[in-house]
C-alpha cells in the first residue's frame, strides 16, 4: 500500500511538472513583436507622396449680373456670387456686393462651376507625344495595381494649360488600360506647377484603373500571354481579389497578434496587393473601363463577390442598356457623346447615350479621354444634350452642365469640395463669353480656388510652360 501511494505521488509530480514545462505562468510577460523598420508597415506609409497645393493668390470678388448654371440644376438669371478666402460665400440673384470686393461685371454672359474631367492621360501622355514621353501604361503584367499614375505625370505637359483655357479646373489622371489591373489614378488642380505633388487636389481619395473587354485579351494575348480570352480576364480579376483578401487576413492576424503581446512576424509588404486591399476597405474608388452592358453587368457580379463598389464605367458606351441597373447600383456612366466604332466592343455606341443614362435616375458624365476633347467638354455635352432631346428627352441645361461638373466630382470623391456653385465649396469657375453649350462659346476667365488661372483678355494670365518658352529664353 506504501508503495503505491509513493508511485502515485510520483506520477503527480511528473504530471506537474509535464504541465509547466513549456509554458508560461498567466502573469508571466508574453514575447512582444519587434517592432516594423520603417516603410515595411502599410498603415504607417497610406500617404508616402503628400499633397503640396497651395491655391492661387485671390481676393474677395463678386461676379455680377451672369446667367448662373450651378451645378445643382438650378438656373438664375442676372446672379451673383460672392467669393472670399478661395470659397464661394454665397450665391443668388442680386445679392449686394460687400465693400472691397472686386466686382465683374458679367452682364450678358454666362458663369458655370469649373469643368471636372474624370478621364484623362495628360501628363502620362504629354506632348510632344514620343516614346520618351509615353508612360501612361506599365505593360509588364496583366495586374499592375502596384503603379500610381502620378509618378508618370510631367506637370510641364503644355496640355495642362489648354485643359485650363477650355474652363477645366480639375484632371483625372489614370493609367492606360492595357491591362486587367493598371494602377492608381490621382485627382490633380489644374494649375501651373513644378512638381506632381504641387497639383495634387488635398484629400482626393486615389482610384484604382481597370479594363475589362478587348484591351487587356489582346494585349497579353497577342504576346502568346494569359489572358486571351474574356473568360480569362474575369478569371484574372477573381485571382488578384482572392490573393489581396488572404494578404488583408495576414495583416489583421498580425496585427490582433502584435496588440495582444504575442510574438509575430509580419507579412512582406507588398505594393500590388495593397492598392487591392484598399479598394476592399473602400478606400481607393474603382474606375473601370468597359464598353459591353454584358460586360459591366459582369464586373458587377465579380464586384460583389469580393465586397468592393465599382464607382464609374468608363467609356461604356452601351450603358443606356442597362441604365436602371446602373442607377440602382449608383455607378456612374463617363463617356463620350460621339465617339464609336474604333473596334468592335465600341460598335453599339449612340449619342443619346448620356441622356439616357441621366433619364433613368443615374449618374452620367462626359469625358475625355483626349487632349483635344478636353478643350471641348462643354461642346461635348452639347451634342449629347441635343442627341436627348432630338430622342425626346425633356433635358434643361441646368441639369445638363452637372454632366461635366458636380457628377464627375461625385464620381471622384470630392463632391464636398468642388463641382458646384454653392457656399462653402471651394471658388472654381469658368465665365463664359456665351451659352456654354453653343459652339461659339470660348472660356474669358478661369478661376481655381477664387484666384484668376486664365484670362482670355490679359496675356499675363495665360500661362505657358517652361517647356513651351523653349531654348530662346537662356540665349
Amino acid at each position: 500500500m506504501r508503495r503505491t501511494l509513493m508511485m502515485a505521488a510520483a506520477a503527480l509530480a511528473l504530471a506537474g511538472c509535464a504541465t509547466t514545462q513549456g509554458a508560461k505562468p498567466a502573469d508571466a510577460p508574453k514575447s512582444p513583436s519587434a517592432p516594423l523598420a520603417k516603410g515595411l508597415d502599410p498603415a504607417a506609409s497610406s500617404n508616402p507622396f503628400p499633397s503640396t497645393y497651395r491655391p492661387l493668390p485671390s481676393r474677395p470678388l463678386a461676379v455680377v449680373g451672369a446667367s448662373i448654371l450651378t451645378g445643382t440644376g438650378q438656373q438664375l438669371a442676372n446672379g451673383v456670387v460672392l467669393v472670399r478666402d478661395g470659397r464661394i460665400e454665397a450665391v443668388g440673384p442680386g445679392l449686394a456686393v460687400p465693400a472691397g470686393y472686386e466686382t465683374v461685371d458679367a452682364t450678358g454672359k454666362w458663369l458655370t462651376p469649373g469643368l471636372i474631367d474624370t478621364h484623362s492621360h495628360l501628363g502620362v501622355y504629354p506632348s510632344p507625344n514620343v516614346p520618351a514621353h509615353s508612360d501612361g501604361n506599365e505593360m509588364s503584367d496583366p495586374n499592375t495595381a502596384q503603379v500610381w499614375a502620378e509618378h508618370s505625370v510631367w506637370p510641364q505637359d503644355p496640355q495642362f494649360n489648354t485643359g485650363r483655357i477650355g474652363g477645366v479646373t480639375t484632371v483625372h489622371v489614370l493609367p492606360g488600360s492595357g491591362n486587367l489591373i493598371g494602377g492608381r489614378g490621382v485627382t490633380l488642380r489644374n494649375v501651373p506647377a513644378r512638381t506632381v505633388q504641387e497639383m495634387k487636389f488635398p484629400g482626393a481619395p486615389y482610384t484604382l484603373k481597370m479594363a475589362c473587354g478587348e484591351n487587356p485579351k489582346r494585349n497579353y494575348g497577342s504576346r502568346g500571354r494569359a489572358p486571351y480570352t474574356r473568360m480569362g480576364n474575369v478569371a484574372g480579376y477573381r485571382s488578384a481579389w482572392i490573393k489581396a483578401a488572404e494578404y488583408d487576413r495576414k495583416w489583421g492576424d498580425y496585427r490582433r497578434k502584435a496588440s495582444n503581446g504575442e510574438k509575430a512576424d509580419p507579412p512582406t509588404r507588398d505594393l500590388q496587393l495593397e492598392t487591392l486591399v484598399g479598394v476592399l476597405r473602400g478606400e481607393i474608388l474603382v474606375q473601370n473601363h468597359c464598353y459591353r452592358a454584358d460586360e459591366m453587368a459582369q464586373m458587377i457580379d465579380v464586384a460583389k463577390e469580393f465586397g468592393y463598389r465599382i464607382t464609374a464605367f468608363h467609356h461604356a458606351l452601351e450603358s443606356y442598356k442597362i441604365a436602371d441597373v446602373l442607377a440602382r447600383e449608383g455607378i456612374c456612366t463617363a463617356t463620350w457623346a460621339n465617339w464609336w466604332g474604333m473596334k468592335l466592343e465600341a460598335w453599339d455606341g449612340i449619342e443619346a447615350n448620356v441622356p439616357l443614362v441621366h433619364a433613368a435616375g443615374a449618374c452620367a458624365i462626359i469625358k475625355s479621354d483626349d487632349p483635344d476633347v478636353i478643350q471641348r467638354l462643354n461642346q461635348e455635352a452639347a451634342e449629347a444634350l441635343a442627341a436627348g432631346r432630338d430622342a425626346g428627352l425633356q433635358i434643361s441645361e441646368a441639369e445638363a452642365i452637372g454632366w461635366i461638373t458636380s457628377n464627375p466630382a461625385k464620381a471622384l470623391g470630392i463632391a464636398d469640395q468642388t463641382g458646384s456653385l454653392e457656399r462653402g465649396k471651394r471658388a472654381d469657375m469658368v465665365l463664359w463669353d456665351k451659352n456654354p453649350f453653343s459652339i461659339y462659346a470660348r472660356a474669358e476667365r478661369v478661376w481655381i480656388d477664387g484666384g484668376v488661372a486664365y484670362d482670355r483678355r490679359d496675356p499675363r494670365l495665360q500661362p505657358k510652360s517652361d517647356f513651351e518658352l523653349g531654348l530662346g529664353g537662356l540665349r
